[in-house]
This record gives structure tokens, C-alpha cells and sequence, in this order.
């Protein structure tokens, strides 16, 4: 009975919209479909989702393993306030991330004078996109990474320094293929949502169409637009890319378990 509730409530609240999203994409056919993906405004919003997706994981990466490799690590003063900050876009709602970005940067912000005098532009243009995006996307990798190091502890990692291997060497050959799954499972999470980000996006980008628009807010266009057919395509093309990211996401977790279980298995025959 239980599973049956599970069930019907995944077929009711999940699957159906999801299957919905494609019966509603495909409904006019699949010309029409390729025509509302190809129309110049959606092509540039798909490719300004992925642009800003490819900056701001490589970012991603670099500060979620210097920052997971030092809490996990290292002790030191502050410690609890780092690992605060790095939770801090967890608690704080995208619609705020956006507008505290709006008052840093914005026209008549703290920085808006300083940065109008240099000719720089981060609101309502594509720096304050990738921005905001940077900030919500920000713990993902680190928190990722911060459990498995510290369940591994650093043992393999003295005993490479007692073999005479310098930092960067042990960093490279002991400590970072022992995390590359979940380094990757958590590059797949901030890229689910890079590509999916719509509340701090859209107070920050202006919703300029061709200039601003992500492949979320193109969808919000279209909808008030009354495009339908636009509007859905837009979404079944999102649905798509969170459906290849969920396997890609399975399929990181597993070779991510598949350790822990040898190590438990080892510890406790």
C-alpha cells in the first residue's frame, strides 16, 4: 500500500506534468517544434544557457576542491564561518541573491557609480547573469566533495609526503582520483542548475529578448506571449537537458557509492 501511494503520488505530481511538457511540445508536430527551437530569440537563449553554464562550472570546480580540500584538511579560526558562507546560497532565496546583486551593481547601487565610470556594465547584461548564476550554483561542488574527503581521511595522502611527493603531485595523483565521481556528481548538480536558474536570473537580466534571455525566461516570454507551441518546445528542450544531466547524475552516484561500500565492506567483514 505504501508503495502504491509513493507511485501514485510520482505519477500524479511528477510524471504527468513531465509527460505533459512533451505532449504539449509535439502537439503541432515535430516541424513545429524544430521551427519554435530555431526562431532567432530561442536560439540565442539557448546559447547564452550554455555559455553561461560553461563559465561558471569551471569556477565551480576550482573553488568547490580548494574549498572542500581546507575545511576537510585543515583546522583553523573561522572555520564554522567558511563553511556558513559556502551553505549561505542554500538558505537565501534566488529572488533575493538577485536583487542584493541589483543594489551591489545596479545604477543607483554601492558599486553602480564606480562601475558606470569604467564603462562596465554587470546588471541587466550577460556579467550579471553569469554572476548571480555563479552565486546559486556556489556550494554544489564543495559540498559534495567535503563528505567523501573527510570519510577518507588523509593517510594515503602522508604517506605520499613521506615518499617525498610535494603537494601538487600528492593533490594530483593520491587525492583527486579518489573524489573524481563525486567531483563530477557535483559538476552535474551545479550544471542542473545553471541551466535551470530562473528567480535570480530574471531579476538581473532585464528579460531583454536576444540580449538577456535564458532558455527559462524565453519560456516566461513565450507563455505571455501566448506562443504555445514556442513556449513548450522551449521547455521539452529544458526537460531534455535535465533528463540527460539525471543520468548523468545516476550514473556518478553509483561509481561514487561503489568505494564507500568496498571500504565498508573492508572495515566490517
Amino acid at each position: 500500500m505504501l508503495i502504491g501511494i509513493a507511485l501514485a503520488f510520482l505519477g500524479i505530481f511528477l510524471l504527468v506534468p513531465l509527460g505533459a511538457v512533451f505532449v504539449f511540445a509535439f502537439r503541432a508536430g515535430v516541424g513545429a517544434w524544430f521551427a519554435a527551437l530555431l526562431q532567432p530569440d530561442t536560439v540565442h537563449a539557448i546559447q547564452l544557457t550554455l555559455f553561461v553554464a560553461v563559465v561558471v562550472i569551471p569556477v565551480n570546480v576550482v573553488f568547490g576542491v580548494a574549498a572542500a580540500w581546507l575545511l576537510a584538511r585543515f583546522s583553523f579560526p573561522g572555520k564554522g564561518l567558511l563553511l556558513s558562507v559556502v551553505d549561505l546560497p542554500f538558505s537565501v532565496s534566488p529572488i533575493v541573491a538577485g536583487l542584493l546583486f541589483v543594489l551591489l551593481f545596479g545604477r543607483g547601487g554601492v558599486f553602480g557609480a564606480l562601475l558606470e565610470a569604467h564603462g562596465l556594465r554587470l546588471i541587466y547584461a550577460v556579467p550579471g547573469i553569469v554572476l548571480t548564476t555563479w552565486f546559486v550554483t556556489l556550494p554544489f561542488v564543495a559540498r559534495e566533495l567535503l563528505p567523501v574527503l573527510q570519510a577518507q581521511g588523509c593517510a594515503e595522502e602522508e604517506a605520499a609526503y613521506t615518499l617525498g611527493a610535494g603537494a601538487w603531485r600528492t593533490f594530483f595523483v593520491v587525492t583527486l582520483p579518489k573524489v573524481r565521481w563525486a567531483l563530477c556528481y557535483g559538476v552535474v548538480l551545479s550544471n542542473a542548475r545553471a541551466l535551470g536558474e530562473f528567480g535570480a536570473v530574471s531579476v538581473v537580466s532585464g528579460h531583454i529578448r536576444g540580449v538577456t534571455s535564458t532558455m527559462p525566461l524565453q519560456a516566461e516570454i513565450l507563455y505571455n506571449q501566448y506562443d504555445f507551441v514556442g513556449c513548450w518546445s522551449v521547455a521539452s528542450a529544458l526537460t531534455l537537458f535535465a533528463l540527460i544531466t539525471l543520468v548523468i547524475k545516476k550514473v556518478a552516484e553509483h561509481h561514487c557509492e561503489r568505494p564507500r561500500l568496498r571500504r565498508s565492506e573492508r572495515q566490517h567483514p
